[in-house]
């Protein structure tokens, strides 16, 4: 079968099974490229994919600097295709699945409080200088992560009638597509019926989505992709990357750092596999120590 076809009836078959925009952007991104080198150097054929080829890609990648995350993520996308060139039997094994994943340098980035107070004041001031809802949309944005963990596609799709401001919950679709809720504080209720009453003055009808562009339309991925970027230029911080995902890893580190245990906060965070909220709460080894340290019942104890 032809790469170039096998390639979009792969993308077909992912759109048809209701992957998620984001998911088949990244396939056609990731994988794309992998076909483009293919076809390249002369492998026309999906049948004609070897192990070598998977792996001289991957290297290739890496010399041109890709990180040992950006290289696994790769070589998980060149599985999922040839794992479906199997099922159409195409081919009768995977030659991606001989190729070992790259052991990464785990570092998880957080903000501090200084850091989060500089962001807040930041949107305080152009709020009250220029009453801006868009000053007001992305002083939100930040706080609804911060106290709930949901993910970026979460935020872009949040609407009003998933808060419930009685019980004090939202309601989210997951990653695995299923709808979920999360409990909320009496302080970040506070906040969201703040933020409607002023959407509500400022655009006269509201719209059925929590947080909209300058046209009172649904943001987009891309749109608040930009509001971190434009966050991160002013803010400048040293070697921390100010995203949707680092607000989230914040959220999880603070449940780490409170005591919390590892499956209240998988719950929280809605981990499928609490393998992965350990990877987390391993990582905070260290502050975890200190705090024991400093608030262990046995300092106060005479044994």
């Amino acid at each position: 079968m032809l790469l170039k076809f096998a390639y979009q009836d792969f993308l077909d078959d992912r759109r048809f099974k209701n992957t998620t925009k984001t998911n088949i952007k990244n396939y056609e991104m990731l994988l794309g490229k992998f076909v483009d080198y293919c076809i390249e150097n002369q492998v026309v054929n999906a049948e004609d994919i070897t192990y070598s080829h998977v792996r001289q890609y991957l290297l290739n990648c890496q010399e041109k600097g890709d990180k040992a995350s950006t290289i696994n993520t790769k070589l998980l996308r060149i599985r999922a295709f040839l794992n479906y060139m199997v099922e159409c039997e195409v081919i009768k094994t995977n030659p991606a699945k001989k190729v070992k994943k790259q052991k990464e340098d785990i570092k998880i980035d957080v903000f501090s409080d200084e850091q989060i107070r500089q962001m807040l004041n930041f949107y305080r001031r152009i709020k009250q200088r220029e009453k801006s809802y868009v000053a007001y949309r992305d002083y939100m944005i930040i706080v609804t992560i911060l106290g709930t963990g949901i993910r970026r596609g979460e935020v872009i799709n949040l609407q009003w009638s998933d808060i419930d401001f009685i019980n004090k919950t939202i309601s989210v679709f997951g990653k695995s597509r299923r709808k979920e809720t999360i409990p909320i504080t009496d302080k970040l209720v506070k906040e969201l019926a703040g933020y409607q009453s002023f959407c509500k003055q400022y655009w006269g009808t509201i719209s059925d989505y929590v947080f909209v562009k300058r046209d009172n339309t649904q943001m987009t991925d891309n749109s608040l992709m930009l509001v971190f970027k434009y966050l991160g230029q002013k803010m400048n911080f040293k070697d921390l990357r100010v995203s949707a995902h680092t607000f989230r890893h914040t959220f999880c580190h603070r449940l780490a750092m409170s005591g919390m245990s590892a499956f209240a906060i998988q719950k929280l965070m809605r981990h499928q596999n609490i393998a992965v909220t350990m990877k987390y709460v391993a990582m905070w080894g260290n502050e975890l120590r200190e705090q024991n340290d400093k608030y262990n019942p046995l300092n106060s104890l005479d044994v």
